[in-house]
């Protein structure tokens, strides 16, 4: 099972869209994985309509529409895999034993906010995702976005994914 994570994609306000390899992306993916700060409901109507799956969040600056169409966090079972999307997961610091501790369930924890990427396997086994951003690179040197592959049981092929596009 082909998966494509992404977050913080700020559409429109930090672009118009997001970028065409990223839509690429989309309709080769089973799965695609969005964990939040969408801004306005009509990227969460495209990318409902292209993919052929959706797991999604809301995030910090999702409004009022995007909260009452998407959770705050969402679980699902992917290949045997345990996955939870969420937003937020506080400071860097002791993220993996406190996100451990908060998802002792969970296989895979994909998250966003930050806008870093970031992957790390806590001790107790708990594999932490963040795909960054494909529209707004902050103080990062690119954008970015994750795919990777679940296959019985198994998450495999990891691999971040940088644009070109600086936003």
């Amino acid at each position: 099972m082909r998966l494509l994570l992404i977050a913080d994609t700020h559409v429109p306000k930090r672009a118009r869209d997001l970028p065409g390899g990223v839509w690429d992306e989309v309709l080769g993916a089973d799965v695609v994985i969005h964990a939040g700060d969408w801004v306005e409901p009509a990227l969460l109507d495209a990318l409902d309509a292209r993919a052929k799956r959706l797991v999604a969040c809301w995030g910090n600056n999702d409004g009022a529409e995007l909260r009452q169409r998407l959770p705050e966090r969402a679980d699902v079972t992917l290949e045997g895999l345990r996955f939870t999307v969420v937003h937020e997961t506080g400071a860097a610091t002791g993220r993996e034993a406190r996100m451990s501790r908060e998802y002792p369930d969970t296989d895979v924890l994909v998250f966003g906010h930050s806008h870093i990427p970031w992957d790390t396997t806590a001790k107790t086994g708990l594999r932490l995702l963040n795909p960054g951003s494909p529209t707004d690179r902050r103080r990062q040197p690119h954008c970015t976005y994750m795919t990777a592959m679940a296959r019985n049981g198994t998450l495999s092929d990891v691999v971040l994914h940088r644009l070109d596009r600086r936003a």
